[in-house]
């Protein structure tokens, strides 16, 4: 067994992809209508899904908005280096909520990024993780 994919509800498809392909440097792997359910679906990724888990991205044509709930915790990135990465996020016009910098009760350093529907994307550097 391994883990496909994760879905997202987003309100506005097109500012989703951007996001997610320009901003965090995925690519759209395959985008698909159905007409007849009123949705769309994309899959976003860093490599091809029969290797990697990727994104799944559901548009509901008539639902502009979502309420995110409480229960939605975030997606994890492993980042080379965090401070860099943050850099060029917000170079490119995404939203970092929190600033690099060590985890609450432990040394793994994370920064939080915000895609355009709220939801939550953590950035772990990579080799504090290793040494935490």
């Amino acid at each position: 067994m391994r883990m496909l994919h994760t879905m997202l509800r987003v309100g506005d498809l097109e500012r989703s992809l951007s996001f997610y392909t320009e901003v965090l440097g995925m690519r759209l792997l395959r985008r698909k209508e159905y007409p007849s359910g009123r949705f769309t679906l994309a899959f976003v990724g860093y490599g091809d899904e029969s290797e990697h888990t990727v994104l799944e991205l559901t548009h509901n044509w008539d639902t502009d908005h979502y309420e995110l709930g409480d229960a939605y915790g975030h997606i994890a990135l492993g980042v080379e280096d965090i401070r860099a990465t943050c850099a060029a996020i917000a170079g490119k016009g995404g939203r970092v909520v929190r600033e690099p910098g060590p985890m609450k009760h432990g040394s793994t350093v994370i920064a939080f990024v915000e895609d355009p529907d709220g939801y939550k994307v953590e950035l772990i550097e990579l080799s504090s993780k290793a040494a935490a």
